[in-house]
């Protein structure tokens, strides 16, 4: 007996289709900045997303590295610069076109990288080191806080004041535009914290694990912990001056009212929510794991709200 077949033939173009997007699922972005008229998101094996429409569309244009790209600021001049997991500061111009590497100088891990307001390059890290460039690369002084710790946040409030934050509960502060440092108080039960933001150096946040968000207006002398009604782990925080958000685990996002946080609706998804920006026309923009990103529209009183 003879047997015959014909098999049908194979179709890709929805595969092409997904090849040729701008958001992939097999991106997981990590951070989100923005010039004002260009918008990034990095994220890993060197993904960056380009927009110039506040989000309304984008351009995927990756980095010549297969390293993650784990976090991303945008300098004074309004060029940006990027942090690989391989200890290298990606410069780029302001519209994003044109990237160059630049090797940081140390081999303990760099988490968290800063652009200061006067223009000087910063990353932190373990054993607590802190790096800082104020050539735009061409030379690194490195210093370290003496803490067998991972520092995992970067902030620069002003020209003048700056706070890290890091692992085992680690807290401090620079009044000098990070020339020194001095211990700030300290996390409750050497909490880990994956994010944090400071208003001014008296007042401040930090988030973690089980949905905890940590408080101080006394310059980390005391913490209080605020009501989240979450268990999801806390990856980021987004602020305008003004409203203040927090990005977590399950697509999480909550809104701080007064001292409590109130979730806004969001698809229930079991994907992390990390990288995040305010836009105009009241809208909060959000990413995270498998290509996430959300566009929310925000009601004008939660777009106004303040503590």
């Amino acid at each position: 007996m003879l047997l015959t077949g014909c098999e049908a033939p194979l179709n890709l173009d929805a595969v092409e289709r997904q090849h040729s997007e701008a958001l992939q699922r097999t991106d997981f972005y990590q951070a989100m900045a923005s010039n004002g008229e260009t918008t990034l998101i990095v994220g890993n094996d060197g993904v960056v997303l380009r927009s110039s429409d506040q989000g309304t569309s984008w351009q995927r244009q990756p980095l010549p590295t297969s390293m993650s790209l784990v976090d991303l600021d945008v300098c004074p001049d309004r060029s940006f610069i990027a942090l690989s997991f391989d200890n290298q500061l990606w410069h780029g111009s302001p519209d994003a076109s044109q990237w160059s590497s630049h090797s940081l100088p140390s081999s303990e891990q760099m988490m968290a990288t800063a652009c200061a307001p006067d223009g000087s390059w910063w990353a932190v890290g373990s054993f607590s080191t802190l790096q800082h460039s104020a050539d735009q690369g061409a030379s690194w002084d490195e210093s370290s806080l003496d803490e067998d710790a991972i520092l995992t946040t970067l902030q620069f409030i002003d020209a003048e004041h700056a706070v890290v934050t890091g692992e085992y509960g680690l807290v401090y502060q620079s009044r000098d535009a990070g020339i020194s440092w001095e211990p700030a108080g300290s996390l409750p039960d050497e909490f880990y914290p994956h994010a944090s933001f400071f208003r001014d150096l008296d007042e401040g946040w930090v988030g973690g694990l089980n949905g905890f968000i940590w408080h101080t207006r006394d310059a980390g002398e005391t913490w209080r912990k605020q009501p989240s009604g979450t268990e999801a782990p806390i990856f980021g925080f987004v602020s305008d001056g003004n409203a203040l958000y927090a990005l977590g685990e399950n697509t999480t996002v909550l809104n701080l009212h007064g001292s409590r946080w109130q979730p806004l609706a969001t698809p229930n998804q079991p994907l992390y929510l990390r990288a995040g920006l305010l836009v105009p026309e009241q809208h909060l923009l959000a990413a995270g794991g498998r290509g996430t990103l959300l566009n929310i529209q925000l009601p004008k009183a939660l777009a106004a709200s303040a503590d």
